[in-house]
């Protein structure tokens, strides 16, 4: 039995078309304007079609980019945009981009939204787009919360686990999320929720503990089985310890070498936290662990610390190593400058709370 026939999809087809319209209300979607969908060899039709029908409703032209490639969950970075002639042209004369598959890390986004196109990535599975749709209030808690982490000059992450991690901030601007792309030049995830930074080269130093209930995302989307216990020196992994949870991480950022000497994969990358309220920890629980449930509800729910490693050429720096480790911890305490902003998970900062909406 497939899991699909075990888990089956909970929303009713036919309002898709109804949550785009809702999406691309908040996307500021004007009549007028030029919307491109781009999809791939693995899209779901569906989608297009619910982007098509939502974009007429409001008045906007749009029209489908296909391209030839079905970008896999685990690689970052991949060139689907630019290669074609003409390509990225479109893009850059578009008012938004609709992207049916990740385009973080890869130069042409860097360019599309320098041009001012705004990008809306859309990734997630259609429960998951209903549920995670972005609750009034999202957008102020991220913006504040992105506020503090621009302002901050050191962090210092610990847990009763034994994580005590401090790393440095500025070198690098902080980067958020709130679900939606509604201004000039803004990427965002559609259920997507948190705000990150890159630490300064060299800054991070201490321990990251693991722990059961922890979850890996990128790239085995699994909860974390046993404890994996990680020394960080001067910005790069030097150490993993722990059971059959190490023993895949060492795998995948070792095969994701260049050469023997490469130490990129073992960089510490992008540090944040989730802040979407209608995201559930244990969703990989109810719902299985296919990638396309895990993308956004894994990584934003409410107070988690997402610690990862790899590139950091997404947010101005050199590293474009596919040793990417996406990691979501539970329980860690997070201190910006000296101040608590989230105690065990839960925020001490209450502009960064957001009520949860039933759905």
């Amino acid at each position: 039995m497939t899991e699909a026939a075990l888990r089956p999809q909970e929303i009713n087809p036919a309002k898709l078309a109804m949550l785009y319209l809702k999406q691309f209300e908040l996307c500021n979607v004007k009549r007028g304007e030029t919307v491109v969908a781009v999809s791939d060899l693995g899209t779901r039709r569906e989608y297009v079609a619910a982007a098509f029908a939502a974009a007429e409703q409001l008045g906007a032209d749009i029209y489908e980019m296909c391209v030839n490639n079905v970008p896999g969950w685990t690689k970052v970075g991949v060139p689907t945009i630019g290669q074609c002639k003409g390509t990225l042209e479109a893009l850059k004369a578009a008012d938004m981009v609709v992207i049916f598959h990740v385009p973080l890390f890869s130069s042409w986004l860097k360019e599309v939204r320098a041009a001012g196109t705004r990008v809306q990535m859309i990734i997630d599975a259609p429960d998951d787009l209903e549920m995670l749709m972005a609750p009034p209030g999202l957008k102020e808690a991220v913006l504040h919360a992105h506020e503090r982490l621009a302002k901050t000059r050191e962090v210092r992450v610990i847990s009763d686990a034994g994580t005590d991690l401090r790393y440095r901030c500025g070198e690098y601007p902080v980067m958020s999320q709130y679900g939606y792309a509604d201004a000039k030049g803004r990427f965002d995830h559609w259920g997507g929720g948190h705000i990150h930074t890159f630490p300064n080269e060299g800054s991070a130093n201490g321990t990251v503990v693991m722990q059961p209930g922890d979850i890996v995302i990128l790239p085995y989307c699994r909860y974390v089985q046993d404890q994996v216990r990680v020394e960080v020196r001067d910005g790069f992994i030097t150490k993993i310890e722990g059971g059959l949870d190490a023993k895949l991480m060492k795998a995948w950022l070792e095969d994701n070498k260049a050469s023997d000497d490469d130490r990129d994969p073992y960089a510490v990358s992008h540090l944040g936290w989730g802040l979407n309220p209608q995201a559930r920890w244990y969703n990989i629980a109810l719902a299985g662990d296919s990638p396309e449930r895990s993308r956004a509800a894994a990584r934003v729910f409410p107070g988690n610390f997402l610690f990862s490693t790899g590139p950091n050429n997404e947010g101005g720096g050199k590293r474009k190593t596919r040793g990417h480790y996406d990691v979501p911890m539970r329980d860690c305490t997070v201190i910006l400058d000296n101040e608590v902003v989230i105690d065990k998970g839960r925020f001490a900062d209450e502009k960064m709370r957001v009520k949860r909406v039933q759905r």
